[in-house]
């Protein structure tokens, strides 16, 4: 197969690594990688690069804008910010309106923001991923991140789901947004469901779909 890149559509339950794994598998060629990391409970949009000159120009599209569908759960908090992890609920006694979120969503998430990573993630702290520190039980602190979110708007509301649209620049982690916007709203929130639309170029409606082998798809988490 010669050098190319272009997008699959990553399922919820594999690791971007077992799509790469598995692309190799299909093309014998072990110089692939991929753009933009997708969470294993996430799906959509992933960019992959085959062979030497494509894997390399996969650093122009890491930094291409990114466009989420997100579903998020309010009146809860999550230790890994998303479904997977362990659930606390929230004494909420009134209920944001749709007018609130929406407000909320623009003053305190749309252009330039300052975004602290989730500590399950695969950030590195002295060499190790802080995913791993934090499973083990260890204090993880990580910093805040100058990020963009060039355009966010609520799509629908019914508590205690909401669902938004969200375009981002490089580094955003929308399961990072979803704590915040339950810390602002004061409900608490997490992740429940995320979808990849796009990525620059590639869209949702140009990628293929890989017939995953189960048996062969790994149980990393947050890689």
């Amino acid at each position: 197969m010669q050098d190319k890149i272009f997008a699959v559509y990553k399922p919820k339950g594999p690791t971007s690594h077992d799509i790469v794994d598995e692309i190799r598998k299909l093309t014998g060629e072990q110089r692939v990688g991929h753009a933009g990391t997708l969470d294993p409970l996430a799906s959509g949009v992933l960019v992959i690069g085959v062979g030497r000159e494509a894997t390399k120009n996969l650093k122009e599209v890491v930094v291409a804008e990114k466009e989420y569908i997100a579903k998020i759960r309010l009146g809860r908090t999550s230790t890994t910010d998303d479904a997977e992890g362990e659930k606390k609920e929230i004494n909420v006694k009134n209920y944001p309106s749709r007018e609130e979120i929406a407000q909320t969503l623009k003053n305190n998430f749309e252009g330039k923001i300052h975004q602290t990573p989730p500590i399950f993630s695969a950030i590195k702290i002295n060499g190790r991923e802080a995913y791993k520190l934090a499973r083990r039980g260890m204090d993880v602190s990580l910093k805040p991140r100058t990020v963009e979110i060039k355009s966010i708007s609520l799509v629908r509301y019914q508590w205690p789901f909401l669902e938004l649209r969200a375009v981002t620049g490089p580094g955003v982690y929308i399961r990072s947004l979803a704590r915040d916007l339950g810390r602002a709203l004061k409900t608490g929130g997490y992740l429940a469901d995320l979808e990849r639309v796009r990525v620059g170029q590639f869209r949702k409606e140009d990628t293929v779909t890989l017939k995953l082998n189960a048996s062969r798809l790994s149980a990393r988490s947050y890689l």
